[in-house]
């Protein structure tokens, strides 16, 4: 059972949690949430090419995106283990999509994956495995 109505209100929800929540929520289903985010000069490294930090932390709201859509508000549920494989040039000219599915949704550990790739593109640039804790009292 999905916890929000749509992906625009998980969209209003983290831009209401973060200052600039790394793009837009795209799709939401049942332990799933895509996002889409456009890069600017900001997100760029030497080379042309979208920087490492900048994967991770679309990656990891993402899941955040993921979960929340399966559990509701928990504002203080937090990354407890991201690990990340990067696997191609994150082209700077393309926004970046990102895949995220819950694998193992516990009372107080969730598990999963997130898949990036450039829009454009169906190779992936990189493989996210992460762990959030959820707080007993959400």
């Amino acid at each position: 059972m999905l916890h929000w109505t749509s992906a625009e209100d998980l969209n209003q929800y983290l831009l209401a949690l973060f200052d600039h929540p790394y793009g837009d929520v795209i799709a939401l289903k049942h332990h799933h949430a895509t996002m889409k985010m456009r890069t600017d000069h900001r997100h760029i490294r030497p080379g042309n090419t979208v920087s490492g930090p900048t994967l991770m932390g679309l990656a990891d709201v993402a899941f955040y995106a993921a979960l929340l859509g399966a559990i509701g508000p928990a504002p203080l549920a937090v990354t407890t283990n991201l690990s990340i494989n990067f696997m191609r040039k994150a082209d700077a000219g393309s926004a970046i999509i990102a895949d995220a599915k819950l694998f193992k949704l516990g009372k107080r550990l969730a598990v999963g994956e997130v898949l990036l790739r450039n829009e454009d593109q169906q190779e992936l640039i990189a493989h996210v495995t992460t762990t959030y804790a959820i707080p007993p009292n959400r």
